[in-house]
């Protein structure tokens, strides 16, 4: 199925499912993924083996200056943004200078367009790295990847690259007590001979027990909703994810769901 790469670093605004108007940015190069999950369901497609030539983020100096841009841009036409979100091609925690970015981005917004919250979308694989923890602790939407409460679905649905443990990564999330929320993709399918289902009653018991020990500030539980790289998975029902919604508030969470 067609598959797409954002082609700027600062792109958008787009209505966001999940966060309203958002101004994107993407601290990933404009002709490629770089990301350290490979996930079967990403919209940017899978993520390359190999490149054919070496990778080359967006420096520190040149994102502030086009945010500087574009945010000037917005406030000039009266459309402020919600939200600036950190998202596209991969995973933007795996800059070089994530960290200082998002200081740079505190202090535009602050400066531009105060009221806009700060988001950042991650699969929750670098927080290990202190900068990027405590950059995270900084920003307001601090939102990481959980998939499944088992090894075997994550790197089924997932696919880590490189070493990638579970049981640590979940560890790390309840470190944020409480300043983070979940997100969550519930998807059914097949996949290299493997059936692929984390909506099961045993996957749901399970990923509940663990939201009770991380305790977000909030849960986003949503389903395919773009192309995907391959053409085996189903979307969740919104009637099905209302329903996995309603054990999740009665949990003692604040839930979202975007069908």
């Amino acid at each position: 199925m067609a598959t797409f790469l954002f082609d700027k670093i600062i792109f958008g605004p787009v209505k966001s499912r999940r966060l309203g108007v958002s101004l994107g940015i993407n601290l990933l190069p404009t002709d490629s993924k770089v990301c350290s999950f490979d996930c079967i369901y990403c919209e940017c497609g899978f993520t390359p083996r190999e490149y054919e030539q070496k990778v080359t983020f967006p420096s520190r100096a040149d994102v502030r200056l086009r945010l500087e841009v574009k945010l000037h841009e917005m406030v000039a036409a009266n459309e402020l943004p919600d939200v600036i979100t950190f998202a596209g091609n991969g995973e933007p925690t795996l800059h070089p200078e994530f960290a200082g970015i998002i200081d740079d981005t505190i202090s535009l917004r602050n400066e531009i367009t105060p009221k806009a919250r700060i988001a950042v979308l991650s699969n929750a694989t670098m927080i290990h790295r202190k900068p990027v923890f405590d950059a995270l602790l900084k920003i307001r939407d601090n939102i990481q990847k959980l998939d499944s409460a088992f090894e075997a679905t994550v790197k089924l649905l997932d696919c880590p690259k490189g070493n990638f443990n579970l049981a640590n990564t979940i560890e790390q999330l309840v470190a944020f007590n409480g300043k983070v929320i979940i997100q969550t993709m519930f998807v059914r399918g097949t996949w290299k001979g493997q059936t692929i289902n984390n909506t099961t009653e045993q996957e749901i018991a399970a990923w509940l027990g663990v939201l009770k020990k991380i305790k977000p500030l909030q849960v986003m539980i949503y389903t395919i909703a773009r192309d995907t790289p391959i053409d085996t998975l189903e979307k969740v029902s919104l009637e099905e994810l209302n329903t996995i919604a309603e054990r999740v508030r009665n949990a003692g969470f604040d839930v979202q769901v975007s069908g």
